[in-house]
């Protein structure tokens, strides 16, 4: 029981290292998708940090496999050239004895892989897209560069020559051609652009508005001390459509219907549901397959490279399993069979040679070379 602790706290503290450094890694690379939000929405940092934590959930479910490989391999290598593993042998360990530990571990992380898989992916996703989806048209976080005509919705152009001190706009122009009958160019010394409960607005101060009707060709204008142009109503006229793959439970997944997608999109939405049962499972397989190959044969004092690089490309050889079989089952529904056996038939032969096979000493002839 002691060594039975001893080694899960061990394997539970490298996986905690491995997992935060690459979930930061992941992190970091996938925030430069969202900088433009930030420079061109003007969107707040911890609405930023907010949407980037939605994320996580689908980050850890393929971090957590992984580090639960790796942590696995580094502590159980770790102990073996630390002689270890030979003293626990000399005490009549057997292979299945001494990878229970890990084996454990596996289990937990396969448990909390399917609460991300089933539950936490599609609720924290879902509200990452409906988040993404209202910044991009929003308007109230709008930033308007000096000297840049922006296009702020369908027809709609500012103009801004510069900006003041406290958010005052000089040298305005705004062309708007959202109304097929007409375009209308207002010009304007001064200004600001301001959010109201109705949405965003555009105040221009000492300026004119220029009215051109398209059928007659008359042209109107109007000099004005103040006057508020409307952005607000092109929130209205957008929504979403559709909702991606990783939004969906379950249930969508493996029953898709017409409200969800195509009907040629059926075989692939099954195929991502059985990928979500699936892919959990990578954690007990990758685990059991590099315990497998570290504690097959004997122990060596000079190491064990060659084990280390075997199970990484088995265990890679795991992943692109269970990766390309989705995609072959998304063509035939036939083969979605194959993506368990992908995951389970590793698995059940790593227990089958540990089950089968008893840790060789060293002879005492290598011991003393």
């Amino acid at each position: 029981m002691r060594i039975t602790r001893y080694l899960i706290h061990q394997i539970l503290l490298a996986m905690v290292f491995i997992v935060v450094s690459m979930t930061c890694v992941i992190w970091l690379s996938q925030s430069l998708r969202f900088v433009d939000l930030i420079v061109n929405r003007g969107l707040p940092i911890p609405t930023f940090v907010f949407l980037t934590v939605m994320l996580m959930p689908t980050w850890l479910s393929i971090v957590l496999p992984i580090a639960s490989f790796a942590a696995t391999l580094f502590v159980y290598n770790k102990m073996t050239n630390d002689r270890e593993m030979v003293v626990m042998s000399a005490a009549g360990l057997s292979p299945m004895r001494l990878a229970r530990p890990a084996l454990l571990v596996a289990v937990a992380t396969t448990g909390l892989c399917y609460l991300m898989t089933l539950y936490l992916v599609p609720m924290s996703y879902r509200a990452f897209k409906e988040l993404q989806f209202q910044i991009r048209h929003n308007f109230e976080h709008l930033v308007l560069h000096e000297g840049e005509f922006r296009t702020v919705g369908d027809g709609l152009t500012v103009y801004v020559r510069a900006r003041e001190a406290e958010g005052e706009l000089a040298g305005i122009v705004v062309h708007d051609q959202r109304e097929s009958d007409k375009t209308v160019t207002l010009v304007a010394e001064r200004g600001a652009l301001v959010s109201t409960p109705d949405g965003p607005r555009v105040i221009m101060v000492n300026g004119s508005r220029q009215e051109r009707v398209t059928n007659s060709g008359r042209v109107n204008i109007l000099y004005f001390d103040r006057y508020t142009i409307d952005l607000g109503r092109i929130q209205g006229d957008v929504e979403r459509t559709f909702r991606d793959q990783n939004e969906l439970f379950l249930a969508d997944l493996l029953w898709p219907t017409v409200t969800i997608t195509d009907s040629r999109n059926f075989n692939e939405y099954v195929a991502e549901g059985h990928q979500r049962l699936t892919s959990p499972l990578l954690a007990l397989t990758l685990t059991a397959v590099g315990l497998a190959v570290l504690l097959s044969g004997q122990f060596s004092r000079r190491g064990q490279t060659v084990r280390l690089i075997v199970a990484v490309i088995l265990a890679g050889v795991v992943e692109a399993g269970g990766l390309g079989t989705k995609y072959l089952a998304a063509k035939d529904p036939w083969l979605l069979s194959v993506m368990w056996a992908a995951v389970l038939g590793p698995f059940l032969l790593a227990l089958v040679a540990l089950s089968r096979r008893r840790l060789k000493r060293p002879n005492p002839t290598t011991a003393v070379a």
